[in-house]
């Protein structure tokens, strides 16, 4: 999930946030603003509630991030480094680098965060409920503490990616001893669980309210879709098991030296050549970014003389500069974003590269491998 907006850091932990954000956002504090608040507390100023409207989705997206700090402290202390925490129209996502060893590790990881919800509900109604102000104020705080309630038992639901998925993933692999089994299970029950919601969904929009049906559909679209994601992924891990970058790189491809302009590359190489993307690199091999066709082709004729290779490079994430020698599985890890998937280098020098083509043919093979 790309982070558009950046927040910050917490703990060292960069966070950041979706444009769909946004979204949930305003439509948390129009419900608020327009109908909740003035249902509970009659007779105030318009410009009140909808202060109080925004200063509650606002506290509500915070609920949100100490739901997602909760699994990321918890992973970093249980040895999982986390590299970023970024909210999203449906809750949030902690991107952790790799997963946890043990049953228990996962399980501490994985319920954490609902539980971190459940904590801030019972906060928000013990405020409510004891505390003395404004009625206005106070049902605003009862709304958190509800909104906080659903989330954390909602997460609870026995089903990947939700963390009761992952919660149940924990708990098979602890009795089973036997960690594939347990994904395949997990990822199921999401499946099940998003085809559950699909279908109350659309009873409610047949019998009752077509808004809050549709709003299920949505999520049982999504909980389906992203355990059938996941399911995928974890088959193509399992079938990528001992495979290496070497094996699925394309070795020695035509390079674009980064000083030659696009004229003399394009008629010395890139139109003898069958690749329609190329590493660019430096003097010495080393990667500079990569250009491909439609890029070259995109310069105007009258600029090609003068226009050098590196003025058009893209750049490489470092993580996407790998070693022909490292799992392939590696490359899984993050999704391709654009032609290039990853650079393979050796001794600082460019012997390879993955492209998006090569990724895909890998995943198919490995999920091949796992099913035959």
């Amino acid at each position: 999930m790309k982070q558009s907006l950046r927040l910050g850091r917490v703990a060292g932990i960069p966070v950041g946030a979706h444009w769909s954000v946004l979204v949930i956002a305003a439509l948390i504090a129009a419900s608020l603003g327009g109908a909740v608040l003035p249902g509970a507390a009659p007779g105030q100023a318009p410009g009140l509630y909808w202060t109080l409207a925004v200063v509650t989705s606002v506290l509500f997206l915070a609920s949100l991030l100490a739901h997602e700090l909760a699994h990321a402290l918890v992973a970093r202390w249980r040895g999982v480094p986390v590299k970023s925490i970024t909210l999203w129209l449906f809750g949030g996502i902690t991107q952790m680098e790799g997963e946890a060893r043990t049953p228990r590790g996962e399980l501490e990881i994985s319920v954490v965060g609902p539980l971190t919800s459940l904590a801030v509900a019972g906060l928000a109604f013990l405020m409510a409920a004891f505390m003395p102000g404004p009625r206005l104020v106070l049902s605003a705080l009862m709304w958190l503490s509800l909104m906080n309630l659903l989330l954390g038992v909602f997460n609870m639901l026995p089903g990947a990616p939700l963390d009761g998925g992952r919660v149940l993933h924990a708990v098979l692999w602890w009795r089973r001893g036997d960690r594939v089994s347990a994904d395949r299970a997990a990822a199921r029950a999401g499946q099940g669980l998003g085809l559950l919601l699909i279908a109350l969904g659309v009873a409610e929009v047949l019998f009752t309210s077509w808004a809050g049906g549709l709003w299920l559909m949505i999520i049982g679209w999504f909980l389906a879709g992203a355990a059938g994601t996941e399911m995928a992924a974890r088959s193509a891990r399992e079938g990528l098991g001992g495979v290496r970058i070497r094996d699925v790189m394309t070795p020695l491809p035509d390079a674009a030296p980064a000083w030659l302009e696009v004229e003399e590359f394009v008629s010395g190489v890139a139109s003898r050549s069958h690749q329609s993307v190329f590493p660019v690199v430096a003097f010495d091999g080393a990667p500079v970014g990569y250009v491909t066709l439609e890029t070259l082709a995109a310069v105007p004729p009258a600029q090609r003389a003068t226009t050098r290779l590196d003025r058009l490079a893209r750049p490489v994430p470092p993580e996407r500069i790998l070693g022909p020698d490292e799992e392939a599985a590696k490359l899984l890890e993050r999704p391709a974003i654009g032609p290039m998937a990853a650079l393979v280098t050796e001794g600082g020098r460019v012997v390879g590269m993955v492209t998006a083509q090569d990724l895909s043919r890998m995943v198919r093979l490995a999920l091949l491998r796992r099913t035959g």
